[in-house]
């Protein structure tokens, strides 16, 4: 059985990070994630305003649109549109904001791998900056699996495409628990257990960059 990545070899192999909130104004709350060359840009509005056809009347309804880089969305967009959302649903504390909307907007800017984490960790920063109540925060690490059953953490766009099986996991804060898995190739039941806990221990060091961020932001104010 392969040994899962030590701590050195996993924050080692992230791609650099960096983010930018409150980027736009017309947005309740923005961030720009980059991880590498990938990079998505995330507005969030709300609570507002919502469609009678779309009210819930416990709590808040939560929409996510994602914008490819140049076109329209297609399936896949929407598939992850969806993933996406279920995993902001499983956070946003919607029950304190009945009858009312959450949308989070998302832009590719470039896409150079791991793209649907980048998404995540931006819909993440944008929901902070817009003082959204959560349960915890969350960020997303895809996981490659080369052809020998190694694991490679944030893979390129080129990784993804040599690997043999691609899995997204997004991971909540307070307990390390994951809310969403998302993957494409085949893969063995062991070998999804050592990708679930690499992406486990590479969040603690998305969530550490949250933090600094976020206090290096206030720290200027």
């Amino acid at each position: 059985m392969e040994a899962v990545p030590s701590l050195r070899d996993i924050y080692g192999s992230l791609r650099v990070f960096a983010c930018e909130q409150n980027l736009l104004s017309r947005p309740d709350g923005s961030a720009s994630f980059l991880q590498g060359d990938t990079s998505v840009l995330a507005g969030v509005y709300g609570p507002a305003e919502v469609k009678v056809s779309k009210e819930i009347f416990d709590k808040a309804t939560v929409e996510v649109i994602l914008k490819p880089k140049v076109g329209l969305p297609a399936i896949q967009e929407k598939s992850r549109e969806q993933q996406i959302r279920n995993t902001c649903e499983a956070v946003i504390l919607t029950s304190l904001h009945p009858r009312t909307s959450v949308t989070v907007v998302l832009q590719v800017i470039s896409d150079a791998g791991s793209l649907l984490s980048c998404c995540l960790n931006a819909s993440c920063m944008g929901l902070m900056d817009a003082g959204l109540p959560m349960a915890s925060l969350f960020c997303g690490i895809t996981c490659a699996m080369d052809p020998d059953g190694n694991i490679l953490l944030d893979p390129t766009a080129k990784q993804e495409k040599e690997s043999r099986a691609t899995l997204t996991f997004a991971i909540e804060s307070a307990e390390q628990k994951v809310l969403m898995i998302t993957s494409r190739g085949p893969y063995s039941v062991e070998e999804l257990h050592r990708c679930m806990a690499t992406a486990q221990k590479a969040a603690e060091k998305l969530f550490q960059f949250y933090r600094d961020s976020v206090r290096r932001r206030y720290s200027k104010s």
